[in-house]
């Protein structure tokens, strides 16, 4: 079997033994994006999705991520906010579905949800689920298999937790919670019966080893949906100050996640417009095909009608 062969069954038939990674390092970036785009057109079609979230409880995060304007940690200029009524988050979620999005995603700040918000966060999730009507994703934090369960029974579909870096990198990211306690909760959330979604963020220092063990994670823990960030470093974080990927690189690590995860989504979030700027759409013929619209969190990004119609022209030139 070529190389192709193997990196396209490798979830199927070999999950026990990693890729060569060497064999994929070596791949010129042109021949990356070439096999990137194969898998991804033999594998998942055309399909490009698109999803958006709400920063439902803003700030004064106990945690100290490096990258997040949120964490109590910094001196930032993030709002800060309890959690929001169900009316705004509705009116949210018509918009999202109205501007093209397939998933709503519910997101907190904290190390995990406070007990006095899960009852009013469940109410809200049926709410959205009965009156709108678009699947329902939430990311919440650290949670255990009780709180995770109850989501699910409110008619939360997917929990999206981020592993953020490689194990070994995390260190440097992060030291008020560890690697181990993310994948805790993907297995959590799995346990219970939720889909998870799961990346990082590029642009933290990291290497391109860093980027493939992290990928490789994502393949153990079984993840088929995968966002991808580019850092925006922002004022009054440690990440400030860090230079920019390289272009090259970071379309080189979407091929990479192509080839080593053949069936996942692979979404482009937070980042894409300020680090690819007239290269995104070259991130879809290297195997994106997802994004995420509407706004990230505390930064805004491109119009939703913008990105809706960048996704149909992405689907046409896949279709030639």
């Amino acid at each position: 079997m070529d190389f192709v062969g193997f990196v396209a069954d490798f979830r199927d038939t070999t999950m026990n033994q990693p890729p060569d990674i060497a064999t994929l390092q070596a791949l010129p970036l042109a021949e990356l994006m070439r096999q990137a785009l194969a898998t991804k057109l033999a594998r998942r079609g055309t399909s490009f999705s698109l999803c958006s979230i709400i920063n439902a409880k803003s700030g004064k995060c106990s945690e100290d991520c490096h990258f997040c304007t949120q964490s109590a940690h910094y001196q930032t200029e993030a709002p800060v906010y309890p959690l929001l009524g169900a009316d705004e988050i509705l009116k949210a979620a018509r918009e999202a579905q109205k501007a093209g999005a397939s998933r709503f995603s519910l997101v907190t700040s904290g190390r995990g949800l406070a007990s006095d918000d899960l009852p009013r966060m469940l109410e809200i999730v049926r709410a959205i689920r009965k009156e709108v009507g678009i699947k329902v994703c939430a990311s919440l934090g650290i949670l255990g298999e009780s709180e995770l369960g109850q989501l699910k029974e409110a008619g939360v579909s997917r929990y999206h937790h981020n592993l953020e870096t490689s194990r070994e990198f995390f260190p440097q990211v992060c030291s008020t919670h560890s690697f181990d306690d993310r994948i805790a909760t993907i297995k959590a959330a799995q346990n219970v019966g939720l889909s998870v979604c799961s990346g990082g963020i590029f642009g933290l220092g990291e290497s391109e080893t860093d980027r493939l063990s992290m990928a490789m994670s994502l393949v153990e823990c079984g993840i088929d949906s995968v966002p991808i960030n580019v850092l925006i470093p922002l004022p009054g974080t440690p990440c400030a100050a860090l230079p920019p990927l390289p272009v090259s690189e970071i379309i080189r690590s979407i091929s990479l996640y192509r080839l080593i995860l053949p069936k996942a989504a692979i979404r482009l979030a937070a980042g894409r417009e300020s680090a690819l700027a007239d290269f995104l759409s070259s991130a879809f013929m290297a195997g994106a095909d997802g994004m995420m619209i509407g706004g990230y969190l505390t930064q805004r990004g491109r119009s939703p009608e913008a990105d809706r119609q960048f996704a149909e022209e992405i689907r046409q030139l896949w279709s030639i």
